[in-house]
């Protein structure tokens, strides 16, 4: 039944096509893409392009002759597109962390006199440690406040917060958030929102512009498939950008670069939040990887991410019972981002065996199996062979070889 269930999806998905635009490895279940998104069958000829005529038969003329220096914005409105944000508001080339520390930083100014900053206790580790470190340099109190809860306190004490810096999505269970009604219960506070869409671009419509979002941050690398280290992208909201005032200050955001001037002039646009020379062959192969999205509505994305995740849940239900899995992602499809999590006592045996027999997964400490799902490529196919080879793995008792129980760096 859930086979015929499968290949029915399958043969009803408007987006089947598009699994043709990414080099999947053959014989390889990839459900990993939100941590590194399979590779776009566009990039390779770009990269190849840029490496070897661009740079290696153009030079330093490329600045001017392939685009280089307009990248930045070209490739950030692309991105743009994606997450519901007209031209003009985002700029690539910098990594998550600087990009994050910048915008948030900026935000906080914004608000002077008022103490509070507020983020998730659950928040990514990098998002808090920046917190933490806005904090010291403003002499802000950091308080960590669950998404759930954080309405609330914006309510009760939301004169005193400066900014609240938040994911719509949960890294670790897939829980998704209301961007739309915690930005509201900021902003009639006079608070600013931050937000951080590493799990969201690129798997769900966001609508930075219509729910009038201040800030944003997100990372290349996951759902939109730019690759390994793969530049992030900032967007500031045009009402913003003169104002904005961020502590990173390279001589690219300057509104007269090539004067070379001793002291710092910002643009006064978005290119403000440039800073200095951008990892221009990274930026050109995240440009080639946005193009898998040409044609693609992102609600259908997020249809068809529903339509996965529920299948895997329902394939886990079936499948998975008595051996051991709790379910960590809510049921409900308003809850849900473009993940789903198991909790098990031996997650990361049980994702190390699964790896080994091609489905390709990981596990987040201490108990999480963590199953993500680009909709661009991934099939219902792809999930039941998953979770047939999850049941057949956890009822043989096949992860506690000795193989897979010591752990590598990255898991």
């Amino acid at each position: 039944m859930l086979t015929d269930r499968a290949a029915a999806l399958d043969a009803a998905d408007p987006l089947a096509h598009v699994r043709d635009r990414f080099l999947l490895p053959e014989g390889t279940v990839y459900l990993d893409g939100n941590s590194l998104g399979a590779l776009p069958a566009a990039v390779p000829q770009a990269l190849e392009d840029a490496v070897h005529r661009q740079w290696g038969t153009d030079l330093i003329r490329s600045w001017n002759g392939n685009g280089w220096w307009e990248a930045p914005v070209r490739t950030g409105d692309a991105v743009g597109r994606l997450v519901g944000a007209a031209p003009g508001q985002v700029v690539a080339g910098d990594s998550t962390s600087v990009q994050l520390f910048n915008t948030l930083l900026a935000a906080a100014r914004l608000r002077p006199g008022r103490r509070l900053l507020l983020t998730d206790p659950d928040h990514f580790p990098t998002d808090q440690y920046i917190a933490d470190s806005v904090g010291r340099l403003l002499g802000l109190e950091v308080r960590r406040v669950p998404a759930r809860e954080a309405a609330a306190v914006l309510a009760a004490e939301g004169e005193n917060v400066a900014v609240a810096a938040y994911a719509p999505v949960d890294y670790r269970t897939g829980e998704l958030y209301d961007m739309a009604a915690l930005t509201a219960a900021a902003h009639a506070a006079g608070v600013l929102m931050h937000w951080d869409l590493c799990h969201a671009a690129g798997a769900m419509p966001i609508g930075l512009d219509a729910m009038q979002a201040d800030f944003a941050v997100g990372c290349g690398y996951k759902y939109l498939s730019g690759g390994p280290g793969a530049p992030a992208f900032a967007y500031i909201a045009r009402r913003h950008q003169r104002d904005f005032d961020h502590p990173i200050t390279g001589w690219h955001g300057h509104a007269e670069p090539f004067a070379m001037s001793g002291t710092y002039t910002p643009a006064p646009d978005i290119t403000r939040a440039r800073i200095s020379t951008p990892p221009l062959l990274s930026l050109l192969g995240l440009e080639a990887a946005l193009t898998a999205f040409d044609g693609v509505e992102m609600a259908a994305v997020r249809d068809k991410s529903l339509s996965l995740t529920g299948f895997f849940q329902e394939c886990a239900d079936t499948l998975l019972d008595g051996l051991g899995f709790t379910m960590a992602t809510p049921r409900d499809p308003a809850r849900r981002g473009s993940q789903v999590a198991l909790r098990h006592p031996e997650a990361y045996p049980l994702v190390a065996a699964l790896t080994a027999r091609g489905v390709i997964g990981d596990m987040r400490a201490p108990d999480l199996l963590r199953f993500g799902f680009n909709a661009l490529y991934v099939t219902h196919a792809d999930v039941l062979h998953a979770v047939g080879e999850l049941h057949d793995i956890a009822a043989t008792g096949a992860h506690r070889a000795a193989e897979f129980q010591q752990r590598p760096t990255v898991t």
